[in-house]
């Protein structure tokens, strides 16, 4: 698939480790390898996995002439935080609107990325409540900046639209040599699927590469049905923008929702765990929100033998570990 020919900004510049883990696969005792592709490495503040959408994204803004990012998230959300420092680093600005999924949940004076908010000098943060239509309160941002004079480019919710998932079918490219090199063979994929634009992109760069690894989805906030349905439909269009005929059959698409808990970012006790078990196993960091609940829904299924005995199984981190200090009471 030709992704050269679609301008990007060059964030990322060399491939993301894929690393073996050793004592957590042996802490599992599922009898299964489990390895980690870190894209929580990737360039950025505090890296994550947003980087390799936004590459795309903000080329797009730049190429229209925008002077001004805007986009929406979760009050702790990775995505917004990676959206501000891609444009802090062009010499954009950038304006975020925040959902308060969890009523009264945000709290100007919270640690963790809403922190790194106010440290990287964002513009304004507009505030809305849950359920609200995030496009058109971004809209409205928009529409009193271009009164200003200001130029505004809308980033949607994680960057994930065909053009932002562009990222993970270029993920999964890599990944493809990774193997080749390394000597690797994959026997199963799991990745955290929240706004939907990751799993798709995986899930599309696994079809147009004709690469026949199956790809576990574990879901963070929306249930199983419409969270497999926002990703097949997200994949087939990545796929009708790179120019690919093929189509992604629907049972491709798996992804579970019995890890949410009692609601997105909420924590649970599984999640603790996962996070802690990788913590105090191989010393890498999950965030509670996103990689901490997929990892959980790993330990689980491997636990259930979800997995054959024997497989190796690559575990994508998406990154978001300054979400943890949001979140210390769940790990004291």
């Amino acid at each position: 698939m030709n992704l050269a020919q679609f301008p990007r900004r060059g964030y990322v510049t060399t491939p993301t480790p894929i690393e073996y883990c050793p004592n957590f696969s042996k802490a599992l005792g599922a009898g299964i390898d489990v390895y980690i592709k870190r894209d929580d490495m990737l360039p950025g503040t505090a890296g994550g996995n947003k980087t390799r959408k936004l590459d795309f994204c903000i080329a797009e803004a730049l190429q229209k002439g925008c002077d001004t990012v805007i986009t929406c998230g979760a009050v702790q959300s990775n995505h917004c935080r990676l959206t501000l420092s891609w444009a802090v680093h062009e010499g954009m600005d950038c304006h975020l609107v925040l959902e308060e999924r969890v009523k009264d949940s945000y709290n100007p004076e919270a640690s963790g990325n809403n922190f790194l908010f106010q440290l990287l000098g964002v513009k304004s943060i507009t505030v809305v409540p849950g359920g609200s239509n995030m496009m058109e309160a971004m809209e409205k941002v928009a529409a009193r900046l271009t009164a200003e004079g200001r130029k505004p480019y809308i980033v949607p919710g994680g960057a994930s639209t065909p053009l932002g998932a562009l990222g993970y079918v270029g993920c999964m490219e890599e990944i493809m040599h990774q193997m080749f090199e390394m000597g690797l063979n994959f026997d199963h994929m799991v990745v955290p699927s929240g706004s939907a634009g990751t799993h798709a992109g995986i899930i599309a760069g696994m079809i147009g590469n004709n690469i026949n690894i199956p790809v576990t989805g574990i879901g963070v906030n929306r249930p199983k049905p419409v969270q497999e349905n926002a990703v097949h439909t997200l994949a087939n269009q990545t796929l009708d923008l790179l120019g690919v005929e093929a189509r992604v059959p629907a049972e491709k698409v798996v992804a579970f929702d019995d890890y949410v808990g009692p609601g997105y970012s909420l924590p649970t006790d599984a999640m603790v765990e996962a996070v802690k078990m990788l913590a105090e196993t191989e010393g890498i960091l999950l965030d509670p929100v996103y990689s901490g609940k997929a990892m959980s829904g790993l330990i689980d299924l491997a636990r259930k033998g979800y997995f054959a005995k024997g497989s190796k199984v690559l575990f994508l981190h998406t990154g978001g570990s300054p979400a943890l200090y949001a979140y210390l009471p769940c790990f004291r």
